[in-house]
């Protein structure tokens, strides 16, 4: 597909034709700079129209009319003189029907001139009423509280909340991108108005609550449900806007005889990640746990496992290296330990699934002889 895509070097525009050329497809790309008189000559090159393009913060309120309308209004006229068929998706605001805003007026008055157009030339015709539209590349203080906390806080300056308890209702830009990328491709069926899912609903408050818990993993290791939904696309965006200078962090080894340790990542219901080393002939673990549970995988060198079941005394041995990974679980109730059997320094990831505890660490020191 070729989609004219109208305001490509703004946030939604820039995810988008990205998206449309990982799928094959290309993005006509029009924008504030563009030269009208390019537009006509892109439409007869189109399969279809994303009119992405509007002022919300413009210098005046004439430019409202100037641009959401004045360009929507060229761009179905012209549309019309290609004599082909082509569909329009266009992207309006909620705000329209909630306030009576210049900026909702000139959007519902853009919305008038697409349904009009699908009707006199026989299109399809969709209509998007957006709530607010977060990812990366979305600009900063400017007209988006998520691009502006997730700048300020992932560069360690202060977040102003006039309101913790406003309610925001918000669109994860890739969410946008691939429900456009179907529309196309499936046509515009359905209802004029369209709708984009997930929906995800918080406040302000609990916004930069959780994007002050990102900032904070760097010192403390801990990284929150991030795998799915509303926490996976702010964690995805808080990290976008990340100066290069975050973009490494040290971690806190301890050292001692036998090599050393390092705890690198913690999570709050899924335990933590660590990593130790051990030089040839050194044994680590010799203790046993009620309830924790663990799994090693040698990443260098040869280990050796033991174990020993406290009751029964039956016994359990084997080996196990970066030649053939393996991942060896101990056993709540085994007593066990790993000996480097190499003639090199072993390297060891490990899981634990619940974080140390000092005050209840659930580890009994007792060997397996």
């Amino acid at each position: 597909m070729k989609i004219l895509v109208t305001g490509t070097r703004g946030f939604i525009g820039q995810n988008l034709a990205l998206q449309l050329a990982e799928q094959g497809h290309q993005a006509l790309a029009f924008g504030r700079d563009s030269d009208e008189s390019m537009l006509l000559a892109l439409l007869r090159e189109a399969d279809g129209v994303c009119h992405l393009a509007g002022a919300n913060r413009p210098r005046t309120e004439i430019e409202f009319e100037e641009i959401n309308c004045g360009l929507t209004r060229r761009l179905c006229e012209l549309a019309e003189q290609t004599g082909k068929i082509l569909p329009i998706v266009f992207s309006s605001s909620s705000q329209v029907g909630e306030n009576e805003s210049p900026y909702a007026r000139s959007k519902q008055q853009a919305e008038k001139i697409v349904i009009d157009y699908g009707k006199r030339a026989g299109v399809s015709v969709k209509i998007l009423r957006l709530p607010a539209v977060f990812g990366k590349w979305c600009r900063p203080n400017y007209n988006s509280v998520v691009a502006t906390f997730c700048h300020n806080i992932a560069n360690g300056l202060q977040v102003s909340i006039h309101d913790a308890s406003r309610q925001l209702r918000l669109i994860y830009v890739d969410d946008l991108v691939h429900d456009l990328i179907r529309m196309f491709k499936n046509g515009l069926t359905g209802e004029i108005y369209g709708t984009v899912a997930p929906v995800y609903k918080t406040t302000v408050g609990e916004l930069a609550h959780d994007l002050q818990e990102f900032h904070r993993g760097h010192d403390s290791l801990m990284v929150g449900d991030v795998g799915l939904g509303y926490h996976r696309a702010l964690y995805s965006t808080y990290l976008s806007y990340l100066p290069t200078s975050r973009f490494s962090y040290r971690v806190p080894v301890h050292r001692d005889v036998r090599g050393v340790f390092c705890e690198m990542l913690k999570t709050p219901t899924s335990g933590q990640i660590s990593f130790f080393t051990a030089l040839p002939g050194i044994t680590r673990g010799k203790h046993y746990h009620h309830s924790k549970n663990e799994k090693f995988l040698v990443v260098k060198g040869r280990a050796r496992f033991r174990f020993r079941q406290l009751l029964t005394g039956e016994r359990h041995e084997l080996e196990t290296s970066d030649e053939q990974p393996e991942i060896v679980e101990t056993i709540p109730g085994w007593t066990h330990d790993i000996t480097n059997v190499g003639d090199a320094e072993m390297v060891v990831v490990l899981w634990a699934n619940e974080l140390f505890d000092r005050a209840n660490p659930d580890t009994f020191s007792i060997p397996v002889e």
